[in-house]
């Protein structure tokens, strides 16, 4: 699938309300590669495939909520291309979502230094786990997955006293402003 198509499929994370005709008209138009079996499918709710592509408005939108999540997934892919194998959508490993978290946070707190209006409830909560110095231990105990490789010294005890009295009621997020896709495979004229 060609990149400019796989950019009109992705989602940002902006809430839109589209008219009622508009709604409508995107459903049949995606409804015959939905019924052909296209080359974008998830499985467990991941998009799979070899190549990370950004929404387009990551490009766009200056706000500063966004452009952390923008971080977040540009780091993210990264390290999963890292990781390798068949399928880096589907790679991960503690070390991927642990840095991947560390520039959503720093990205966040370097944009709210520059402007202390700026407002998320999520990511001013990360920061404070982060300023806390448990963004390991909240990596793992909210992100963990079985075969991680986890690092010795996780405080998960102190951990577990500090999110107790500190994130009460507390939603951990994953907003991921992209999609994995297959690349297209380029046919090389014979030599």
């Amino acid at each position: 699938m060609n990149s400019q198509t796989a950019n009109l499929l992705q989602l940002s994370l902006m809430t839109v309300a589209y008219p009622r005709r508009m709604r409508l008209l995107s459903l049949l138009l995606l409804l015959p590669m939905l019924a052909s079996g296209g080359e974008i499918y998830t499985r467990d709710g991941v998009t799979d495939g070899d190549t990370f592509y950004l929404v387009p408005s990551a490009f766009t939108n200056d706000d500063p909520a966004f452009q952390s999540w923008v971080a977040y997934s540009l780091m993210k892919s990264t390290c999963q291309l890292l990781l390798g194998g068949d399928n880096p959508a589907r790679a991960s490993s503690f070390e991927c979502e642990f840095t991947a978290r560390q520039h959503l946070v720093n990205a966040w707190e370097e944009k709210h230094t520059i402007n202390q209006d700026i407002v998320s409830g999520y990511l001013e909560a990360l920061s404070a786990v982060n300023q806390a110095g448990f963004l390991a231990e909240y990596t793992s105990h909210y992100f963990g997955r079985k075969g991680w490789r986890l690092p010795a010294g996780l405080r998960v005890d102190e951990f577990r006293k500090w999110r107790q009295e500190h994130l009460r009621g507390h939603r951990p997020q994953t907003r991921i402003t992209g999609s994995w896709n297959y690349a297209a495979v380029v046919a090389r004229p014979p030599d």
